[in-house]
């Protein structure tokens, strides 16, 4: 049995077509079976070959065209899809969809759906605030279909502001979402918090102090999370990773800082995961000129910085606490000693020496402990697949505090 995730793309008609097309690329090279119904002004701007040999399907461009006698084609197509995506979606076909309009194929069809329905407009941006596009956009919101943002930035009509369909990453990963929110309802709506990435600390305008973490891992937990059908906010650390979709991020500098954009939200959060390597100590004092060389040498004045988790764990009312513990030896004693001392649910442990399972890799291997004793092994893998592990684990964490 074909188990492939399918999903039915509706094109109409505007220069954002070019989109749709790399759009169905992506999601066919991640495995989903795509097919594609067009306008006729679509094909205005991309030719239905394109969309046949990119999705490996036939596609669908006028209700009258019945290749199979037995089957009628847009109710046929209709009932197959597990979720519909219109991209881009004109002015005039959200005004059809709005007021119950089916007149062509795409327009039946998504009438004829009952899968859940996207819609990435794409207009200018007198036309996408024009009141009665609103009006029709909200209506169809109060019909239960969902929107994708668009974005804003330079249209083809010459004009800067919002009105640009959603680019096609951002689209694929809101199709990935659809699907994982639907795996994992208990996570829909968890408030979750986690940071990522190493901090700064001062010495002068020129240095400063830091580690090797590449923030790696705590994205992909941000990503997961936020896949799953959580509000995730990202507390990260100086790093060059784009931010995850659906993530709000928030950057910060220094241990200071990142103590600061923490603990300001921690009890608001269902979930906190502290998956950022902090630094532990700071220059007793930042310079505010640059440290020149001595022939004897400088001492450098080091102190403690704040302990996040620490503090975290001693709230009064608390989150869903889990941290991380790189270590280089004896990572079980370790591991299982931060979980008492910082009072927290869970530890994520892994090796910073071993091959694969440390800084700045695409890999991780990690041992998980809990506070009731249990403990749960992640062989090497991606840390987005790592991450998954780990969240999988999570809703016992607050279950278990439900139920006491």
């Amino acid at each position: 049995m074909n188990d492939k995730k399918r999903v039915l793309l509706a094109v109409s008609g505007g220069i954002a077509a070019f989109k749709a097309a790399a759009l169905t690329s992506r999601l066919v090279q991640a495995d989903y079976e795509v097919k594609v119904m067009m306008t006729k002004n679509a094909l205005n701007f991309v030719g239905e070959v394109t969309f046949q040999a990119l999705s490996r399907n036939p596609v669908y461009t006028d209700t009258f065209i019945e290749p199979d006698p037995e089957k009628i084609a847009h109710i046929d197509v209709a009932d197959w899809a597990d979720v519909v995506f219109i991209a881009p979606a004109s002015a005039d076909l959200i005004a059809r969809l709005a007021n119950g309009m089916a007149d062509d194929m795409v327009s039946t069809t998504i009438m004829a759906s009952t899968a859940p329905a996207y819609i990435a407009p794409a207009m200018n941006v007198h036309m996408y605030a024009n009141p009665a596009v609103q009006r029709n956009m909200q209506q169809l919101e109060q019909d239960g279909y969902q929107f994708v943002e668009p974005d804003e930035g330079y249209l083809a009509c010459g004009y800067t502001g919002k009105g640009r369909m959603a680019e096609p990453e951002d689209l694929h990963a809101m199709i990935d979402h659809h699907f994982t929110r639907a795996a994992h309802p208990e996570w829909n709506g968890k408030r979750v918090l986690v940071t990522a990435g190493p901090t700064q600390e001062v010495i002068d305008p020129v240095r400063f102090l830091s580690n090797r973490s590449s923030g790696k891992m705590g994205f992909a937990l941000a990503a997961e999370a936020a896949a799953r059908g959580a509000a995730v906010t990202l507390v990260a650390g100086p790093v060059t990773l784009a931010t995850p979709h659906g993530v709000n991020r928030i950057d910060v500098q220094s241990a200071e800082e990142m103590y600061r954009a923490v603990m300001n939200r921690a009890e608001a959060m269902d979930v906190v995961i502290k998956a950022a390597a902090v630094s532990d100590y700071k220059p007793a004092e930042a310079l505010t000129e640059k440290m020149k060389k001595s022939v004897d040498g400088e001492v450098l004045h080091m102190v403690r910085t704040v302990d996040i988790l620490a503090e975290l764990g001693s709230l009064e009312k608390k989150p869903v606490l889990v941290g991380f513990a790189a270590e280089s030896e004896n990572i079980e004693a370790y591991a299982r000693e931060k979980l008492q001392k910082k009072n927290i649910d869970a530890v994520c442990a892994n090796s910073v020496v071993a091959e694969g399972s440390g800084f700045q890799v695409d890999t991780n291997s990690l041992d998980l402990f809990f506070r009731n004793g249990q403990k749960a092994h992640i062989p090497l893998m991606s840390k987005s697949d790592a991450a998954k592990h780990i969240l999988n684990h999570i809703p016992q964490l607050w279950k278990s505090r439900y139920d006491r």
